[in-house]
């Protein structure tokens, strides 16, 4: 029989294995705090027990000779590392649920790989829940790189479902981490970023601008052409929420030329999808533009898109055919994303309700449209989403001007 702590890990495993709780494994014979105890290896066990827990496991007692399979989770890494397919992820997730006890350095790198898969696929919860272990685990190694990272990583996950206030708070502490621990330009510039776009979203636009300027600054000459673009991204959605729609466009003009599509052709189509976005929240709208810019989109979207960008698409459709007079196009895009599971951010979740409603206003549903705007544009003020909550009472404002024009 192996010596501990190797048979209380292989205890444990043969036990998981069966989905067995603690309780049910120990049964009246034994307690659940000396089966816990045995599982940790901080007790031995007698051959009276490794028989009882045999039978219990309906196992022969060599069974627990067999070694756990400590390197699952390294040979799951090790899959995924190589490979983006989801099954290979799949894998490593369940991987994970095995190895609770595994080396926290692995893990965490486990968790990074999940996380960015959760993310892609718009699994919020699922996404927020690998990113707070993530930083868990980075504070607990005290490492200032894997706590910049994954911080960054949770903001932008926060923002993502509106909890504004709480993503600032976590980006400006990566931000700090960064700085202070003279970090390399990409954790600098990834946490600057997140924390422009929190701070853009929040209403702060000054702190945005000032530090969206230093991100700009910051990898003009050291960054990848990834993070220049990004950060030229970050740029044009500052501006463009002070109400410089022009600079916001020649900003994403910018990005867009400097970008080669066989660099990163995931980013290359969520500009042009920012791009026709823009086109469409400007006044007036420039629908031709912003039809231009959907239509590059959707060529690739073949190849690297994902269900968020998909639905992003789609809701797009919807702004153009509304923006165009098309009404009745805008409410069939409008009903086949409403009807679909939801995986975009909580800021355009808002802005397809917002459109429902203007949509139900047309169609003489004056009532219902006007209180679901009142609505969204609380909800969004609650949420301290400030940038939004303005964009929802200035189309209130306008919606009510034009009711009792006509009344």
């Amino acid at each position: 029989m192996m010596e501990q702590p190797d048979f209380g890990r292989r205890l444990k495993e043969l036990r998981k294995a069966r989905r067995l709780s603690q309780a049910a494994l120990a049964g009246e014979e034994i307690s659940t705090g000396y089966l816990s105890r045995l599982e940790s290896g901080a007790r031995h066990p007698t051959e009276r027990v490794v028989t009882y827990l045999a039978g219990r496991l309906a196992v022969e007692r060599s069974a627990f000779d067999v070694p756990p399979r400590s390197g699952s989770l390294a040979q799951a890494l090790s899959l995924a590392t190589s490979s983006d397919s989801d099954e290979t992820v799949e894998g490593l997730i369940a991987a994970l649920d095995r190895a609770e006890d595994a080396e926290p350095l692995p893990r965490w790198q486990a968790l990074w790989i999940v996380s960015r898969y959760r993310q892609r696929r718009g699994e919020h919860a699922e996404e927020r829940a690998a990113l707070e272990e993530l930083v868990r685990i980075a504070d607990e190694l005290a490492l200032p790189e894997l706590q910049c990272r994954a911080l960054s990583r949770l903001a932008r996950s926060l923002r993502g479902t509106g909890e504004v206030t709480r993503a600032i708070d976590v980006a400006a502490h990566a931000h700090r981490l960064a700085t202070r621990g003279e970090l390399s330009v990409p954790d600098v510039g990834t946490a600057l970023q997140t924390l422009v776009a929190a701070e853009a979203e929040a209403g702060r636009l000054p702190d945005a601008r000032a530090h969206v300027d230093e991100l700009v600054a910051l990898v003009e000459h050291a960054g990848s052409e990834v993070m220049r673009t990004e950060a030229l991204w970050s740029a044009a959605t500052v501006r463009f929420r002070q109400g410089d729609h022009e600079r916001a466009r020649e900003f994403l003009e910018r990005a867009m030329r400097g970008l080669d599509s066989r660099v990163d052709l995931t980013l290359w189509v969520r500009l042009r999808l920012a791009t026709a976005s823009l086109c469409l929240q400007t006044e007036p709208p420039l629908t031709g533009d912003g039809r231009v810019y959907l239509s590059e989109a959707e060529g690739a979207l073949a190849l690297v898109g994902t269900s968020v960008m998909r639905q992003e698409l789609l809701m797009l459709r919807a702004y153009l055919a509304f923006h165009e007079g098309r009404y009745e196009d805008a409410r069939a895009a409008h009903d086949e994303l409403d009807g679909d599971d939801m995986r975009m951010t909580y800021r355009d979740r808002i802005r397809l309700s917002v459109l429902d409603s203007r949509l139900l206003l047309l169609e003489g549903h004056e009532e219902r449209g006007l209180g679901r705007l009142r609505e969204l544009g609380e909800e969004a003020r609650q949420a301290a989403n400030v940038d939004l909550a303005a964009d929802i009472w200035r189309i209130l404002a306008g919606a009510l001007e034009s009711t009792r024009r006509i009344s």
